[in-house]
C-alpha cells in the first residue's frame, strides 16, 4: 500500500466525515444490488458509514427475487408501467422473496468475523411496521389488487430507533389498519421515508451507475435538468429513478445520489470524495457565493493556513478570524466544501477598503473562483460607498494587475493605514478605483 496516497485520501475524506456525522441518510438498495457479486462489499460500506456517526435508514427492493419466485411457482409476472399487478398467488411469492431478501441483508449486517471489514462493527438492525399502506385500486380499468401505495409513515418511531443508534431496515411491504398486506415499490418507499424524516440525503444503489448521456456519466443535475431528462427518457427504470429523485429534492431532501452497485467502493467514493462516482441531484446544482458565517471559520483556516506558511498571506489567529468573520465572502461547493474566500476591510474614513485574504482551494485553481470573489467584493464596496480598493501582496502581483489594479506607494494608502504598513514584509501595493 502507498502510505502517502492513503494519508492523502484520508485527509481529503475527513471534511465529508465531519459534515455527515449525525445526519440522516436513506439508502435505497435495489434487488439487483442485493443479487450482485459486490453486495458483500456494499453492505460493509453501509456499516462503515454508520460507524462514522451517520444515521442510516436502509430500504431494500426485491424485484428480481420476486420474479424468480413467481417463475418457480409456474406463474407469470404482470406489469402495468413500472407497477407490478399483485394477485393473491403473486402476493405469496412477494412475501417469500421479500422475507428471504431481508434475512440475507440482516445476516450480512450481523457478520463480525476477525480479519473482515465487519469485525467489531456490531450493527444493530431494527425493523417494524413503520409503513401504513392502502391499495392502489383500479387505474385505467386495471385492478392492481394487492399492489399498494403509502398512506402514512411512522417517522417518530423511525427517529426513535435512529436516536438509539440502530440501523433501520425497511422492506417494500405495507400494512393496512385492517391487517391486509400490500406490495410496495421500494423507490417510492425510500422517497417518502426520506421526505418524512427530512433526510439530508437519499441514495439509490442500483445497477445504473448514474445517469448517462451518450455513454458518459452525468456527474451533477439540477431539478430542471432532471425534469427534462425524465420527459425524454424511454427507459422505465431510469424514468422512475429520475422521478423519485425529483420528488425527494422538490420536497426538502437536500441531495439525491444515484450510485452503481457494480463498482467496488462506489458508495464511499460518492459520499466521501469531491468528484464522487455517480450522479448527484440537487435543487440547484451550483457553487454558492455568500457572506461568511462563524461556522465557516474552520474552513477558512484550512484554506489560508498553507498560504500563511508560504508567507503569501499574513498569519491570522482563529480568534481574529472569528472577530472579523463578517468581513469575509466565501465560495462553497454544493457538497459543503469551502472553495475560496476573500475579505473586505473598510478604512476608518469609509472611502476606501482593503482587499485581503484572497485564497482558493488548491484543487480548484484556474476555475475563476478568486475572480468571482473579487467581483463580489467590488459590488459590496460600491454598496458601502467606497471609491477605491487597495491590496498588499508579496507573490501575486501579476494577478492583480490582470484584474485592473495599478501599482501604488505607501503614500497612496489612506492616512490611517499608512502607519500600519509592515516594511519588513515589504509588500507591493496595488489600488483600483471602483
Amino acid at each position: 500500500m502507498d502510505t502517502n496516497n492513503y494519508v492523502d485520501f484520508f485527509r481529503q475524506t475527513s471534511p465529508y466525515i465531519h459534515a455527515h456525522r449525525g445526519r440522516t441518510f436513506v439508502i435505497a438498495l435495489g434487488g439487483a444490488a442485493v443479487n450482485h457479486a459486490n453486495f458483500h462489499s456494499t453492505v460493509h460500506d453501509i456499516a462503515l458509514l454508520q460507524s462514522l456517526g451517520i444515521r442510516i435508514v436502509l430500504v431494500h427492493g426485491a424485484r428480481p427475487q420476486i420474479d424468480s419466485r413467481i417463475a418457480l411457482s409456474g406463474l407469470s409476472s404482470q406489469f402495468n408501467g413500472y407497477r407490478r399487478i399483485t394477485d393473491s398467488d403473486t402476493m405469496l411469492c412477494v412475501k417469500e422473496a421479500v422475507g428471504s431478501t431481508r434475512m440475507q441483508i440482516e445476516s450480512e449486517l450481523s457478520m463480525g468475523l476477525p480479519n473482515s471489514p465487519m469485525h467489531g462493527a456490531e450493527v444493530r438492525v431494527i425493523g417494524g411496521n413503520f409503513i401504513t399502506a392502502k391499495p392502489v385500486g383500479i387505474l385505467n380499468g386495471e385492478d392492481f389488487q394487492y399492489t399498494g401505495e403509502i398512506r402514512r409513515i411512522d417517522a417518530i418511531a423511525i427517529e426513535q430507533q435512529l436516536k438509539d443508534n440502530a440501523l433501520v431496515l425497511i422492506s417494500p411491504i405495507g400494512f393496512s389498519p385492517t391487517g391486509e398486506t400490500f406490495n410496495l415499490n421500494y423507490q417510492e418507499v425510500a422517497t417518502q421515508v426520506s421526505i418524512a424524516l427530512n433526510a439530508q440525503k437519499l441514495i439509490f444503489v442500483s445497477e445504473a451507475r448514474g445517469i448517462l448521456k451518450d455513454g458518459t456519466l452525468i456527474r451533477n443535475l439540477s431539478l430542471p435538468e432532471v425534469s427534462a431528462l425524465a420527459a425524454e427518457s424511454t427507459d422505465l427504470d431510469e424514468k422512475q429513478l429520475l422521478f423519485s429523485a425529483y420528488q425527494a429534492c422538490n420536497n426538502g431532501v437536500e441531495r439525491v445520489h444515484l450510485v452503481g452497485c457494480a463498482e467496488d467502493g462506489a458508495l464511499l467514493s460518492e459520499l466521501l470524495t469531491r468528484d464522487g462516482s455517480g450522479t448527484l441531484i440537487m435543487m440547484d446544482y451550483s457553487e454558492v457565493l455568500r457572506s461568511a458565517t462563524i461556522e465557516d471559520v474552520g474552513g477558512i483556516i484550512n484554506l489560508i493556513a498553507p498560504l500563511e506558511d508560504q508567507q503569501v498571506l499574513v498569519k491570522r489567529s482563529r480568534e481574529l478570524l472569528e472577530t472579523e468573520i463578517s468581513q469575509f465572502m466565501v465560495v462553497v461547493h454544493p457538497e459543503g466544501l469551502l472553495l475560496g474566500c476573500a475579505a473586505l476591510y473598510p478604512t476608518a474614513d469609509k472611502t476606501a477598503g482593503e482587499l485581503a485574504c484572497v485564497a482558493t482551494h488548491p484543487e480548484f485553481h484556474g476555475q475563476g473562483i478568486a475572480a468571482r470573489l473579487l467581483q463580489e467584493i467590488v459590488k459590496e464596496g460600491q454598496k458601502r460607498g467606497l471609491r477605491k480598493l487597495f491590496v498588499l501582496t508579496t507573490q501575486t502581483a501579476h494577478w492583480f494587475l490582470e484584474k485592473g489594479f495599478v501599482e501604488a506607494e505607501v503614500a497612496d494608502l489612506p492616512a490611517q493605514t499608512q502607519p500600519l504598513y509592515n516594511y519588513q514584509r515589504n509588500s507591493r501595493i496595488f489600488s483600483k478605483t471602483i
